[in-house]
Parts: C-alpha cells; structure tokens; sequence
C-alpha cells in the first residue's frame, strides 16, 4: 500500500530514540523526509544520519549535500530542542521550510512522566510535566497549524492532501496507571486538545489524532522494566496480561504513526489509536 508520504515533510519531536525514532524510519521508509528533534546534539546527529543510511540503501532518498543541522542524502534534519522551551517550535518549522521547503505536519511524542502517587508527588514534578509534556505539545500544535494555515499546506484535504497532527500520548488516556499520577492527570487532558483541535483545524483539511502505545520494546520499556527486577522475566510476565501475549515491536508502532500522519488516512481525525496488542482493556 503507497502511504502517499514520499517528498512530505514531518516533524518529529523526540525523534533520536524510541517511538519517535521508529517513527521517522518508518516515514523515510516511505519516501518522506524529517526534522527531528532531541535535546542533545550528539543523538539528534546521529538518528539524522542513521535515517539518511537508510534510505540512502533503500533508494529513498534524495541526492544533495549536507549543511549543518542535516543528515546526507537529503532525507532527515535536526534540532537541538526541549518541548517545554517555547522556542521549539519556531526552530523546527524553520528548519523543515528552510531545508526541505514544505511543511505536512508533525509526531508531536511528549515522552514518559516520573513515577509517584498523587500524594507523593511534590508541586515541583507537577510544573515541571506541565511545561514539558502538556504545554510544550499543545504550544506546538498551535505554532504549527497557525503556520501549515497560512502556508495553505493543509488545503485539498478532499483528495488526502491535507496536513496531519499526531500526538503520542499513553494507556492512562483510557485507564488510570498505578503509581503514575502525573501521567493519570495530564495524557488524559491531552486526549481532550487532540478531539477539541480536530473540530477546530478540520475545516482547514488539518487532522489531529492520537495514538497510544503500550508496551512496545523500546530501550526505555527495557529500562523500566529493569527496575522491577531482571527484564527478560518481567517482559515474559507483562506478556501474559496481553491478548498478542508479547510486547509490540517499535516498528510496528512505527507503521501505526506513518500511517496516521499519511494521506491514506485522509478521512480519520479527532481518534485514539491504540497501538497495545489489546492490552487497553477499555472500549
């Protein structure tokens, strides 16, 4: 199936690691071009180049060379940012317009919460996850489609022309987690400004979506379940309380995302789209 990405342009926010990472591979797989994000330069280089020997060996990549802030083969660039810097998002749309030339949209990933009860959790951790996780997506959402607007990027949604937002939030969306009470607190309230921004950009052929992983094997998954004791056990037991009964691989959430983010969705906007195996046990 042809997504329709190839020579689109998306932002993806966290993109060095993880499911933003997986992400980016599975747009380049597909012929579009990226503007990562991360907030170190080394692992913002180094996913960009990574991207880039990808679809240099895939064939999807474009010839040129490679100014500063860029991966070879024309194919992914980067930004040294933090979504909570209300900066963010004015540097990353400039690199993709300066760049690439174009704009399409945007994987806006919030990354994880710290852990901690409702009562344990100090006003500190509270602010600090507000900034980050909530304001800094919503601000960008908002940078974004005042721009994709004005550009008129975002015309021509009939024919699945139009531009995508996706935001990578999480399970407590549907179901409250234990022990992650920022996570119970914000995500859902997330959920809120995807649904209330697709009724507020759809005229404009802006979609707005959201997407909700559980357990996908990423190297951080791996690091959390590290903490409750030796990993490969506790992956086979969180297995078990799977449908699939095993984690899901960072490329298929990767699939999930381009998807979402491509024109073959042209007609699906204000959703969660759970990517869990059936692990939410919610309708």
């Amino acid at each position: 199936m042809d997504l329709g990405l190839r020579d689109r342009v998306y932002l993806v926010t966290g993109g060095s690691r993880g499911l933003g990472f997986a992400a980016a591979q599975a747009l380049v797989a597909d012929g579009a071009r990226v503007v990562l994000s991360a907030p170190h330069e080394a692992t913002a280089s180094s996913a960009a180049a990574r991207l880039a020997q990808d679809a240099a060996a895939a064939g999807t990549g474009t010839a040129g060379t490679a100014p500063a802030g860029t991966a070879p083969a024309g194919t992914a660039a980067w930004v040294v940012a933090d979504n909570a810097d209300p900066a963010a998002p004015g540097q990353l749309i400039a690199m993709a317009r300066d760049r690439f030339g174009r704009l399409d949209g945007a994987l806006i990933s919030v990354g994880g919460s710290p852990s901690g009860t409702v009562a344990t959790t100090p006003d500190e951790a509270w602010r600090s996850a507000f900034e980050s996780v909530f304001l800094g997506a919503v601000r960008l959402a908002r940078v974004l489609a005042e721009d994709l607007g004005d550009s008129g990027a975002a015309v021509g949604s009939r024919s699945g022309t139009g531009a995508s937002i996706v935001f990578v939030l999480a399970s407590s969306v549907r179901v409250p987690l234990a022990e992650l009470a920022i996570s119970n607190g914000l995500f859902p309230g997330l959920a809120g400004v995807v649904k209330t921004l697709a009724g507020e950009l759809g005229p404009a052929g802006i979609r707005v979506n959201g997407v909700l992983p559980v357990r996908i094997a990423t190297d951080r998954v791996r690091e959390l379940d590290a903490l409750r004791g030796d990993p490969d056990e506790v992956r086979a037991r969180l297995s078990e309380r799977i449908p699939l009964r095993r984690y899901g691989e960072p490329e298929e959430f990767g699939r999930a995302a381009a998807f979402l983010l491509s024109p073959a969705a042209s007609y699906i906007t204000g959703a969660m789209i759970p990517v869990d195996g059936g692990a939410i046990s919610s309708i």
